[in-house]
């Protein structure tokens, strides 16, 4: 009985723990970008791609980057990076070949 106490309580701090610490990013390409208040939104970032030829599937916030699915103009499907600040292209791969890294 006694351990099964202990055992319930510890349990309730790791899932409490888990809970509170920040969503993990992939680690695939992070980014020191300041506070969120002073980003460009997502939706410039698509329409500054769709303008550019590509097909955004998908995009989202990840490691402080914005990370977008999609199509390039080659017609290549990709996952890529970009600055939220700038909306600069950073990393650009095809199921795990870099296609393109920022250097």
């Amino acid at each position: 009985m006694k351990y099964s106490v202990i055992a319930a309580g510890a349990a309730a701090v790791l899932a409490t723990a888990g809970l509170s610490s920040p969503a993990l990013a992939t680690g695939k390409m992070t980014c020191e970008a300041g506070p969120e208040s002073g980003w460009k939104t997502r939706a410039e970032l698509e329409a500054s791609l769709v303008e550019q030829g590509w097909k955004v599937k998908k995009s989202k916030v990840d490691g402080g980057c914005y990370e977008v699915y999609g199509t390039t103009p080659e017609g290549d499907r990709v996952e890529a990076y970009f600055h939220p600040v700038s909306l600069e292209k950073l990393l650009v791969s095809r199921r795990g070949k870099i296609l393109f890294r920022k250097q």
